[in-house]
């Protein structure tokens, strides 16, 4: 049996598994080898690793695993969950069964593309989510903003720090008029109606084409899509959750554990504020030190 199995294994759950790995706790991490920022030519922000492609950070860090003897990364698929603290059950896709004390959830979540011709095609290169990520790359250049709710209200005060020359998309949202006059103060256009279509070469958009036939040209595209979680573990196993306006993740307290003992979560999956890559791994050593103390005796 192992002391944890971590689903996921990207920035947050390597991240678990290094700090259990140093502990010498014994730990199964399974991965099917599709990160959320694998659309990414590059990730930056992280300190020793900016502007790294996501892939090759990741590559890196699985060789430095390597020196961990109690530390084992398989590609394979949790399938299901069953068990309680101390005497979990992981089936695997290739119907592999795993027994665990712990379990750290970070699986993710997964981008819901809309139906919009360019749009997914562009995901990661010009039509972008963070501007800690991708801002300084793009400074001073003209962004545009799909506008997804009110919350959208707060990003066109946080991109001043990158740019003065910024559009926003109604996209079909009704923008209250106190809002609409906010934007107008500070010199922020509201173009009304919806998007069509997004023309671009090799993810490079050109302009914002609209269903009126209106077409505006931009350098970079903010958009914030819903999102789901990456897989339906957390359902079958009826762990809480929180709404927010981008979608669903799990609900962790400071230690981040979860609502059932012995369960934490980490990474995307429970971050309900702008995610990166820095609060990914910082979230999965908290769950991984976490973990391992709470199985001291």
């Amino acid at each position: 049996m192992d002391d944890v199995i971590i689903i996921g294994g990207s920035f947050a759950g390597l991240a678990a598994a290094l700090q259990l790995g140093r502990a010498r706790r014994k730990v199964t991490v399974l991965d099917t080898g599709l990160p959320r920022n694998r659309f990414a030519g590059h990730s930056h922000g992280l300190l020793g690793h900016d502007h790294k492609p996501p892939s090759d950070i990741l590559t890196e860090a699985r060789q430095q695993l390597a020196r961990y003897p109690t530390i084992r990364l398989v590609n394979a698929r949790a399938d299901s969950i069953s068990g309680t603290i101390d005497d979990f059950s992981v089936l695997t896709g290739d119907g592999e069964s795993l027994g665990a004390r712990r379990l750290i959830l970070s699986y993710g979540v997964a981008d819901q593309m809309p139906d919009v011709p360019g749009f997914a095609e562009s995901w990661g290169t010009s039509i972008v989510p963070c501007p800690y990520c991708d801002g300084f790359e793009v400074a001073d250049q003209h962004w545009g903003l799909v506008w997804s709710g009110p919350h959208s209200h707060n990003y066109v005060r946080l991109y001043h720090d990158w740019t003065d020359t910024l559009t926003a998309f109604a996209d079909g949202h009704d923008i209250a008029p106190d809002i609409r006059a906010d934007l107008a103060r500070r010199n922020i256009p509201v173009v009304d109606g919806r998007i069509a279509e997004i023309p671009h070469h090799r993810g490079h958009i050109t302009t914002v084409n609209l269903e009126s036939g209106r077409n505006v040209a931009v350098d970079i595209l903010f958009a914030h899509p819903r999102n789901k979680p990456s897989a339906s573990l957390h359902d079958s196993l009826g762990l809480a959750t929180v709404n927010t306006p981008f979608g669903i993740v799990l609900k962790v307290d400071e230690r981040r554990e979860t609502s059932i003992p012995g369960i934490y979560a980490a990474g995307d999956l429970a971050n309900p504020l702008m995610a990166s890559v820095t609060t990914a791994i910082s979230h999965g050593a908290t769950a991984g030190i976490s973990a391992q103390q709470s199985m001291l005796v």
